[in-house]
């Protein structure tokens, strides 16, 4: 009885510090949605109120469907979508076939490559700068959206093969040489074998990709 009831008190204990790390995670999202709905004045009234007593959409209706001023937060928001999908697009693409490369094939330096890879993404974007402007200004591409996709590509290439590569570790090599039994080439056990099982870790680079190249 007395072990049961230790186990009671601790998974309550834990109960009571998981509600209030959730708390304090969620209280500051939850504000800037309340403030989006809120009017000035209930937000400058003492004592604080969380629950507005007038809520409402209009601050939202004028940036997503307004003509003024407010336009332009939807334009900035769609080039900062459009960069970020297609930054997600081509990191995954090439970085899943680079992993899988360093993953499960030979060949000489491969570790050296990956280091190499690993250096280049540590390396400080101010380091560069002066290097792309050059280049972008010779091609004129210059304040467009395409290069900011080729520049925040070639940053995140790298951290993704090494995100890819290290979940493609963890999936056995059986599985694959019981595909290559079957007839499946590199790139079919890749798509049929390797990816099903690794779909987690895909999610995961696909988030972390798209949400790394929407803070830039």
């Amino acid at each position: 009885m007395g072990i049961k009831r230790q186990k009671k008190v601790r998974s309550l204990i834990i109960g009571i510090f998981a509600v209030l790390l959730a708390v304090v995670l969620l209280a500051p999202p939850l504000w800037l949605f309340i403030s989006s709905i809120a009017d000035l004045q209930e937000l400058l009234r003492v004592p604080l109120r969380w629950i507005p007593e007038r809520p409402s959409l209009e601050r939202y209706v004028r940036i997503l469907f307004s003509q003024g001023p407010e336009s332009e937060f939807r334009k900035i928001m769609w080039n900062s979508f459009f960069v970020a999908l297609f930054v997600t697009i081509i990191c995954v693409s090439l970085g899943s076939l680079a992993a899988y490369a360093f993953s499960r094939l030979r060949f000489p330096g491969k570790e050296k490559i990956l280091f190499v890879l690993l250096f280049s993404y540590m390396l400080p974007p101010i380091a560069v700068i002066i290097p792309l402007y050059q280049i972008f200004s010779k091609y004129r591409m210059l304040d467009t959206r395409q290069a900011l996709v080729l520049v925040y590509s070639a940053i995140l290439v790298p951290f993704v093969i090494w995100l890819m590569r290290t979940y493609f570790d963890t999936i056995p090599q059986d599985l694959e040489d019981a595909a290559k039994i079957d007839g499946c080439s590199h790139l079919g056990t890749l798509f049929r074998v390797i990816f099903p099982l690794s779909l987690p870790g895909v999610v995961a680079t696909l988030l972390f990709a798209f949400l790394m190249s929407w803070e830039e």
